[in-house]
């Protein structure tokens, strides 16, 4: 079973870590190696900037991971520069689809510019924040009644002129909401159910509720404290308990999976890379059928990507 995964950090490994390829490199959880073995059909690839970086560094970091996309993972024949959604549907066997996001706007200030450079490097998801305010909005771990800065509004105006995903994963619950009505294209790109783990970076059923009401879907996240409260290791069985949740809220075409590998010092059981992704469908089948897994892993994402474009 072919899967699309949302969200991983290689980007960020790539430009941090001395001789490193995308290739078959060992400290790389979702390398092209662990990738094909994952059966992995396409993958975004976030560009990660980290919050301590100096201001006036982390438009040259973003770039700089923006390069590696190119030089690094593209360089590999296999894979295959997602620009317009329908070439989801025109990957050849042995081809994987690469997808750019951009996880957070901390790297823009408040420069609109600079989102139009990042834009034109072929990023399809934006999320407006890490765990952290920036210019733009504030992050799951700032206080919940704070909502979209003026600036804000004016990145998702931009956004929405140029069809991109605005991703939910990491907003504050205010802006969550005040986010709903205004983005044309919206998805939880990882995150969980806080009903079944009370972790701020979870939605709750409302959100989740929400989320979909406007078109979004909910991608699951691989990242243990998100999964089981207060744990650095947990089961596969665990997480599948977050999706049987949110499939009894809004169904399971309406889910998909977002693994966070490369952005997680932690790991699940039996599923700590993209390699091992064959575990989880086992453990969701389970509980789901065929079709329905089938939706989950592949198929109800492309059906929305190609919806939306």
């Amino acid at each position: 079973m072919n899967i699309i995964d949302l969200h991983c950090d290689v980007l960020e490994k790539l430009t941090r870590l001395e001789n490193v390829n995308f290739q078959n490199d060992a400290r790389l959880s979702a390398s092209l190696e662990k990738l094909k073995a994952g059966n992995v059909k396409v993958q975004v690839f976030a560009i990660f900037v980290h919050s301590n970086l100096p201001d006036n560094e982390k438009f040259l970091a973003a770039a700089r991971q923006i390069e590696a996309f190119h030089t690094k993972v593209l360089a590999e024949p296999e894979m295959v520069h997602i620009t317009e959604w329908e070439q989801l549907n025109q990957l050849e066997d042995g081809q994987i689809g690469a997808i750019l996001s951009l996880e957070g706007c901390d790297c823009i200030g408040e420069d609109l510019l600079k989102l139009e450079h990042i834009l034109n490097a072929g990023v399809k998801l934006v999320g407006l924040t890490w765990n952290h305010e920036n210019g733009v909005a504030y992050g799951a771990s700032e206080d919940p009644s704070k909502g979209l800065k003026p600036f804000g509004r004016k990145v998702v105006q931009l956004l929405n002129d140029r069809n991109i995903i605005i991703d939910v994963s990491h907003l504050n619950e205010q802006g969550f909401f005040e986010l709903l009505p205004l983005a044309k294209k919206l998805v939880a790109s990882h995150s969980n159910a806080r009903a079944i783990c009370n972790h701020p970076r979870n939605l709750t059923d409302i959100q989740i509720k929400e989320l979909v009401k406007h078109g979004g879907r909910m991608h699951v996240v691989f990242y243990p404290p998100f999964i089981e409260s207060g744990k650095e290791s947990t089961t596969i069985e665990y997480l599948v308990k977050h999706v049987e949740h949110i499939a009894s809220l809004v169904g399971v075409q309406h889910i998909g999976f977002g693994s966070d590998f490369d952005g997680m010092g932690l790991s699940i059981e039996k599923l700590a890379n993209a390699g091992e992704y064959e575990n989880f469908i086992k453990a969701l089948l389970k509980r789901f059928t065929y079709e329905e897994v089938s939706i989950m892993a592949n198929r109800g994402f492309q059906k929305y990507a190609l919806k939306i474009n």
